[in-house]
């Protein structure tokens, strides 16, 4: 099963990336230390994300899955800076 996901974090931004194994362990390459700086170190030591699959499938190519999230990074702003962490 091939996913597209929104992670959200506690500060609300959030994350749009592709999983092309379907692991539910699998929480995505956003940058780290983008993401540390908007947090403290209190914050950091403990909180919760939230995993949400957008889409999913099992016949579609890698390349569907790419151009899909794209749609979605689009879709949802999660490159802007103040919405979330693509880059």
């Amino acid at each position: 099963m091939k996913w597209i996901y929104k992670i959200t974090y506690p500060n609300g931004k959030i994350y749009i990336g592709k999983d092309l194994t379907g692991s539910i362990n699998y929480f995505g390459r956003a940058n780290s230390s983008l993401i540390r700086s908007d947090f403290t170190q209190e914050q950091c030591r403990d909180f919760t994300i939230k995993r949400e699959i957008l889409y999913e499938s099992e016949t579609a190519s890698d390349s569907e899955i790419n151009k899909k999230e794209i749609e979605f990074i689009n879709m949802f702003e999660s490159n802007n800076p103040a919405i979330g962490y693509n880059q």
